[in-house]
Formats: structure tokens, C-alpha cells, sequence
């Protein structure tokens, strides 16, 4: 079997959009699904409605990659299965490194999925003195001292970084030092790389606040629904106030003219 740092998935050379790349997991996931089901073909309709994208985008991204289904029989999952995975690199072997073995990095070592799709994590790296040959899922972490060496006798071309975000940048500077290529960064943090360097950005907080920004806008929908009066969103929110007399004595001195209701 290949070894990632060796073979490159051929999708840029192909000329495929990233936002179609981006979208190629989606459709696997939902492919795969139907392939443990032993459904034998899928229509366009059905597989955009299962990765959540509609079917004309779907069309348009299967183009690229010279899949066009048959009229009134639809798409061969296995076949499809095949050629995303092919796509993606997922039938070569892709050894990956995990830097910060916290909550965060034990976890993601312990996660069965990554080797079910062709990644093998090879290394567990930790700055901690105190976890040097601490068995995490079955692999002893290694100190941050001997990365350069790790990286390069696991042959490791993706690196996964989940420190506390003060450490991030010079982990990502060894990291691709020792010839990582491609970092998935979990740490709260923008990173800086050089080109040639493909980051992505893992930020659960920020998901959380667009969900709230969601929830929120709803609540407003609902709200103006029921003919309850919504707030305008230029205006700051602020608590109801009642005026106050002046020089009225409290417990902590002079009151203010103006107090919350």
C-alpha cells in the first residue's frame, strides 16, 4: 500500500474546486451508508437529499470527476465508494501525528473512524515529561523533543495539533520542518504556514456561536410570529431603567439618578 508522504491525491492537477472537494466526504458518508445497506444504485435526487446539497451541484461536482450515472438506473454505489475514496487519497495509507495528548488528543486517539478511512495514527507526541511512554490507545506517547525524529521514521505528512493555543505556532513551525505538510489544527488560534502548507481549522466554540446566532434569529422569527414585539438588532441591548431621585442614600453611598427596574 502507498504511504502518504509519497503519493499526493490527484485533485488539484485534475482541476476540481475546493468547495467540490469539500463536498466529496459529504457524498461518501451518505454513500457508505447505503453500501452497508446493499443498495445497489442511487439516484442524483436521493444521494443530495442524503449529503444535504441539491442534485444539480451534485451533478456538477460528479463531472469533475467523470462520473455521470445512467439515465433511469442512477449511480453504482460501490463504483462511486471507489472513485471518491480514490479522490480523496483514501486508499493509500496515511500515517498522522497528534500533537498534545490532553482531553482533546486522547480522545481523538481513541477514535476508531480515522483508520476505517485510511488514516493511521502513527505518533502521539506530548511536551509533558510526565506522559513520555504513557500508553493512549494503544501507542505510547513520545516527547516533543525527539518530533523531528518521529516525523520522519513514521513517515508522517499530516500532523494534528491540539495544544493550548500559546503552543500551536511553534508546534506547527516543527512540524513542517520535519516535512509535515498538511496540519489539522484544533488549537483556538490562527496559524501562519508557508505555502505549500495546507491548514484546517477545527474551532468547536465558534460552531457554537454561529449555532446561537441561529437559535437567536429564530426565537426573534417566532416571537415576531406570535406579534410580540422583537427588539430592533442595531439597537444595544439594555436592561428596562426608571428614573431616580438624586442624592438619595443607599447601603454603598449616593445612588445614581437612573436605576435598573
Amino acid at each position: 500500500m502507498a504511504t502518504g508522504r509519497t503519493h499526493r491525491p490527484a485533485t488539484r492537477s485534475r482541476g476540481i474546486p475546493e468547495a467540490t472537494v469539500a463536498r466529496l466526504p459529504l457524498y461518501l458518508r451518505a454513500l457508505t451508508a447505503l453500501s452497508e445497506r446493499s443498495v445497489p444504485t442511487v439516484s442524483s435526487e436521493e444521494l443530495a437529499a442524503a449529503a444535504g446539497v441539491n442534485s444539480a451541484k451534485l451533478r456538477k461536482d460528479f463531472s469533475y470527476l467523470g462520473s455521470y450515472g445512467t439515465r433511469g438506473v442512477g449511480y453504482d454505489v460501490e463504483y462511486l465508494v471507489y472513485q471518491i475514496s480514490r479522490e480523496l487519497g483514501l486508499t493509500q495509507d496515511w500515517p498522522v501525528a497528534i500533537v498534545g495528548i490532553g482531553n482533546l488528543g486522547a480522545a481523538l486517539a481513541n477514535y476508531g473512524g480515522f483508520a476505517s478511512r485510511g488514516f493511521r495514527v502513527a505518533a502521539l507526541i506530548d511536551a509533558d515529561p510526565a506522559m513520555a511512554g504513557t500508553p493512549v490507545a494503544g501507542i505510547a506517547v513520545q516527547h516533543t523533543d525527539d518530533l523531528d525524529r518521529i516525523i520522519s521514521d513514521n513517515g508522517v505528512s499530516i500532523g494534528v495539533i491540539t495544544t493550548p493555543p500559546g503552543a500551536a505556532q511553534q508546534v506547527c513551525d516543527r512540524l513542517v520542518a520535519a516535512g509535515v505538510t498538511s496540519i489539522l489544527n484544533f488549537a483556538p488560534t490562527v496559524l501562519s504556514v508557508p505555502e505549500g502548507v495546507d491548514v484546517r481549522k477545527v474551532d468547536l466554540s465558534i460552531e457554537l456561536q454561529i449555532l446561537a446566532f441561529h437559535e437567536q434569529r429564530k426565537a426573534g422569527e417566532e416571537a415576531a410570529a406570535d406579534g410580540r414585539p422583537v427588539p430592533d438588532e442595531d439597537e444595544e441591548a439594555a436592561p428596562p431603567m426608571r428614573a431616580t431621585p438624586t442624592g438619595r442614600k443607599g447601603p454603598d453611598g449616593d445612588m445614581p439618578a437612573v436605576m435598573p427596574a
